[in-house]
């Protein structure tokens, strides 16, 4: 069998970007045939909706509070609910942080104040992987002049549902620069997104949690969810 995850997605809890709750968001991806979805809402910069003037601790605990909230919808549909976040570090450009939970973020409140370098050190520490989200989005708040941080990342997001023409093959291009792991990602927002089926990774087995998630990343079994297509090796001509 064949399980399909969606690798990246937000809900309004965290996101102030996204429209519908994690709860909707879970029913969606289930009945588009998902076996589970990691949940990547905007951290601690960016578009989060978590208030940045609580103390830490509870800040950390209404971010995860998100995860919570879609997880037990998930259990009740035999659905796989992951966690993991999106970390803006400045011009604009974000990464994708996979096999860390609550306890990671609670005894690491200087998070804000580390670079990316110190930050993926410190996940990498934890057993965590760091994964560049869609590293050539052409948008008014990115800053273009800027590089993706492909020298330090485990991974490249090759293909994100959201992107314009032209920026899944530059991505695609990056990845073959060295020895990533590659993932895929819808990047959506709202439980009615008609592209939700449309990206993702494919699994040979089912994951339950962070860990089990960013250990199969490592392990590079999977393939691909591409355009609505499942794909061994992913090609330009893929995204069209």
């Amino acid at each position: 069998m064949e399980y399909r995850y969606e690798t990246h997605c937000h809900c309004a809890q965290c996101s102030m970007c996204a429209q519908s709750s994690a709860q909707m968001l879970v029913r969606a991806y289930h009945a588009a045939g998902y076996a589970g979805l990691v949940l990547t809402d905007h951290f601690i910069f960016g578009y989060t909706a978590v208030p940045g003037d609580l103390p830490w601790d509870q800040r950390m605990r209404r971010y995860y509070q998100a995860y919570l909230d879609a997880k037990a919808v998930g259990d009740s549909l035999d659905f796989d609910v992951i966690f993991g976040l999106e970390h803006a570090y400045g011009d604009g450009k974000e990464v994708l942080i996979y096999g860390v939970e609550l306890d990671f973020l609670l005894v690491n409140p200087d998070i804000p104040d580390l670079t990316l370098d110190e930050l993926v050190a410190r996940v990498h520490e934890a057993g965590g992987i760091v994964i560049q989200a869609h590293p050539y989005r052409n948008r008014w708040y990115v800053n273009m002049d800027v590089a993706p941080r492909a020298d330090i990342v485990d991974g490249i997001e090759v293909y994100n549902a959201g992107n314009a023409p032209g920026e899944d093959p530059q991505a695609l291009a990056l990845s073959r620069s060295g020895d990533y792991i590659i993932t895929c990602g819808g990047d959506i927002h709202s439980a009615e997104d008609s592209r939700i089926g449309a990206a993702g990774v494919v699994l040979p087995h089912r994951v339950r949690n962070s860990k089990e998630f960013a250990d199969a990343m490592k392990r590079r079994s999977h393939r691909y969810l591409v355009n609505g297509r499942v794909v061994d090796t992913i090609r330009e001509t893929d995204f069209y």
